[in-house]
């Protein structure tokens, strides 16, 4: 806990305080200032409002899918385990490999994307759909649905093996039909893995970076930049290391703030059961 949480925030704190380019002692001390420049650049509070748009989004749309899917694949089928292999293998790959696979899939033109709606009838975007700034954010979001999908699926198969058979018979006995037993009996036995979903998708999404940097790099015109992004280039490609400590102690007390709230108010209830 020391060496690699304690340590790590109190540097970037102390970075935080002081106007340094990255190379000789940290000695120009400006206070707050750097958390003054952050707070009222109109680019990170855009990196602020993306993150919690992948957020609410990534709740509102992956939640209900994974849910359906994985109510559906519980049941017996033909090629079960296949279909349940294929849909986390997006999960297994590693967020930059899939990232320069989307890249090339989203090319403007030539790209397998738009040469598919070309021979459906529909004209894609001129940029692209990375390349537009009304519709980037969208195109990160679906590829970030199509990675991660497969785990929240697994997490609430697995959920399922812990709903009682007996539940099932008894609700059949009593002439419920499947679709009642789904949604009166088996989604609310699954409340604590939907609860913990949330708060890995809430934080995972929070900490967005490696998607958004292969895709779109923050662009265009910062219509994906999000707060990791936008601590990395000023960091690493502006060398205001400085604004990239302050921005990046902000995303720690949000994240942690978010991380906070939402076991007191909505991971309790969970706590309090075991207890």
């Amino acid at each position: 806990m020391a060496l690699f949480i304690a340590w790590p925030v109190a540097s970037a704190v102390r970075m935080s305080l002081y106007r340094w380019r990255g190379f000789g002692p940290m000695d120009d001390f400006v206070g707050l200032r750097n958390y003054e420049r952050v707070l009222t650049d109109e680019v990170f509070t855009q990196a602020v409002v993306h993150n919690l748009v992948i957020v609410v989004l990534s709740i509102a749309i992956q939640l209900p899918l994974g849910v359906g899917i994985a109510l559906l694949l519980n049941r017996s089928m033909r090629g079960r385990g296949l279909v349940r292999t294929l849909i986390f293998v997006p999960y297994v790959l590693a967020e930059v490999i899939a990232g320069v696979i989307w890249f090339q899939l989203l090319i403007p033109d030539t790209g397998v994307v738009d040469g598919l709606l070309s021979g459906a009838g529909v004209t894609p975007p001129d940029q692209g759909f990375l390349g537009t700034p009304g519709l980037a954010l969208w195109a990160v979001f679906g590829v970030l649905t199509w990675k991660y999908l497969g785990l929240a699926i697994l997490l609430f198969l697995a959920g399922l093996q812990s709903v009682p058979e007996e539940v099932h018979e008894a609700a059949q006995l009593d002439g419920a039909s499947w679709w009642q037993i789904q949604w009166r009996i088996v989604v609310p036995l699954l409340g604590p893995t939907i609860r913990t979903w949330c708060f890995l998708s809430m934080i995972g999404s929070l900490q967005l970076f490696d998607m958004v940097w292969v895709l779109t790099g923050g662009g265009p015109a910062n219509a994906t930049t999000t707060m990791a992004s936008y601590l990395i280039s000023q960091g690493t490609q502006r060398s205001n290391y400085g604004i990239a400590g302050a921005a990046s102690v902000v995303l720690f007390v949000i994240g942690v703030a978010m991380a906070a709230l939402y076991q007191r108010f909505v991971l309790r209830r969970d706590t309090q059961v075991e207890r």
